[in-house]
């Protein structure tokens, strides 16, 4: 067996042993003390159900690389309660930090009350970390008033601050959506305001170290710390513009790509709160393209079900790319492979499951997708072609199609798809027919700009609007975030923009504010 798969054999031992949880009682042993605190990452939750919730933490040494933490598991206490002062503590436990996940902890809290916040924290060894607020979904069937969601994607360390996290702390959101590109895996690049730490990451060791850089950042912590997080990735995870098995672009050549993604997503997993199945059902995938199942869907009562999908890890290879990977701009009829009935960028299973939720639909007011990228059909004006870059749902008709069909199908209503990757604002229509400004419109779009990460779509902004009629707004150069309130009867979509998100200390302001009506299909906007 090869050092590779022994090392895989390995961790999901090591999963195992992390998914115990013992009762505190055990907690009583003697445990050596930590003269610094190992919480320095924070806290945070995610995956939340009905009646549980995951509770994560990592420990790290003060040192943070040459870390003098045994080389043994070591048990970590937790606790939830109803009162930040945790004098009403429903449930405790002991989890332990291994070391062969870095010292994470996953505590997946079960048997609890649905529609309810709680407060946790985590101690070890004389510490005690910042404490967590989380909360608990309705159940499937409960009739509620409101859902606030925050939306975001595309943190770039190097571009700007995460001060965009600090407005969104005093927006007092249910649930914080985060659609890709958590890190970026890039060395020191030129338009820097901080810099990184490392170049190219390729390593398990390298991506273990970016998140810590990234995590450290105490916006970002202050926000995993208010409300549970639902994840999901894109390119920058792992290498930008990469698909499936197939690897992207910048950085330096690596040949055993596959072992390179399978390091990514272990280190994503490590630093995010997520359930261990999610990898543990994974590892007899990766030579199909499947090393983590992360997509999965979150019922918030009869009001919203939110399906996350992840349309990187199963994506076939772009189309037409000449260098045979990477991702490309370009004339679409050049290109008859663009259109193949085959080709997914979900892959199936991820699809069937699609289509078992939303066959379902007509029970949930609105129906919601997050998903990594921009999902209606963008033209790039340029002289007499009308071109299109086939990284994003553009590059895979035949499956946009496919998804457009289930839609109609099913009679999906009250369809809001969010997605990022872009970093700018996008707001518009889904349609049968994007050639045809009278076809049927499926549902409606709100693709979010960049938490800070710079783009480049600023002065090509009015001719892309000009030939793309079913958006109705686009801004290509400020940065921040979503937020999305839910009720019965509408939806409510506020864009919200930094002045400036290279500075630390820096303003917000409504960029733009649209209302969706119940049943409507109809963008009305407010401000």
């Amino acid at each position: 067996m090869s050092e590779f798969y022994k090392t895989r054999r390995d961790l999901l031992k090591a999963l195992s042993l992390a998914a115990i949880v013992m009762p505190y009682s055990r907690w009583a042993c003697a445990q050596r003390k930590f003269d610094k605190n190992p919480f320095l990452l924070g806290v945070a939750s995610g995956s939340p159900t009905d009646q549980s919730i995951v509770l994560w933490t990592r420990l790290i040494d003060e040192r943070l690389f040459a870390s003098n933490l045994s080389n043994e598991p070591i048990e970590v206490r937790w606790e939830l309660a109803r009162d930040p002062k945790f004098s009403q503590t429903i449930q405790s436990g002991i989890s332990l930090a291994i070391p062969a996940l870095a010292y994470s902890v996953h505590v997946e809290v079960s048997q609890l009350p649905a529609n309810q916040w709680f407060y946790y924290r985590f101690l070890v060894g004389g510490q005690v970390s910042a404490v967590g607020r989380t909360r608990t979904l309705p159940l499937p069937n409960q009739e509620l008033d409101h859902l606030r969601l925050a939306y975001a994607s595309c943190q770039h360390y190097e571009h700007g601050y995460f001060s965009a996290y600090q407005h969104m702390l005093g927006e007092k959101v249910d649930l914080v959506m985060f659609l890709g590109d958590y890190i970026y895996e890039y060395g020191p690049g030129r338009k820097g305001v901080r810099t990184h730490d490392s170049g190219p990451i390729i390593s398990l060791d390298d991506y273990r170290k970016r998140y810590v850089l990234y995590k450290k950042d105490e916006n970002l912590q202050a926000m995993h710390a208010a409300c549970p997080w639902l994840m999901t990735w894109d390119d920058h995870e792992v290498q930008n513009d990469y698909a499936g098995l197939t690897p992207g672009t910048f950085g330096p050549y690596v040949s055993d790509f596959p072992k390179r993604r399978a390091a990514a997503y272990q280190a994503y997993y490590e630093h995010m709160p997520l359930k261990s199945s999610v990898l543990i059902d994974g590892l007899n995938g990766l030579m199909k393209g499947a090393e983590m199942r992360i997509y999965g869907d979150f019922q918030f009562g009869k009001l919203a079900n939110i399906c996350m999908l992840d349309d990187r890890q199963y994506r076939d290879p772009g189309a037409c790319t000449p260098s045979g990977s990477g991702s490309a701009i370009f004339d679409p009829k050049g290109c008859p492979e663009l259109n193949r009935e085959d080709r997914s960028i979900l892959g199936g299973d991820q699809e069937r499951w699609l289509a078992g939720k939303l066959r379902g639909a007509d029970k949930n007011i609105w129906n919601v997708i997050g998903q990594p990228t921009l999902y209606a059909q963008r033209y790039f004006p340029s002289g007499d072609q009308l071109l299109i870059w086939n990284d994003g749902w553009d590059g895979f008709p035949a499956a946009r199609k496919r998804m457009d069909q289930l839609f109609i199908e099913n009679q999906v209503k009250n369809l809001v798809i969010f997605g990022g990757d872009v970093h700018e604002n996008w707001v518009g229509y889904i349609k049968a027919d994007y050639d045809k400004f009278d076809s049927p419109i499926l549902g409606v779009e709100f693709c979010g700009t960049s938490i800070n990460s710079i783009g480049n779509g600023g002065k090509y902004l009015d001719a892309r609007l000009a030939k793309n009629r079913h958006f109705i707004f686009a801004e290509a150069t400020k940065k921040g975030y979503g937020i999305a309130d839910f009720t019965p009867k509408d939806l409510t979509v506020t864009l919200r923009v930094l002045s400036d998100a290279q500075e630390e200390t820096t303003s917000i302001e409504t960029l733009a504010k649209f209302v969706v009506r119940s049943h409507s299909n109809n963008i009305q906007r407010l401000s």
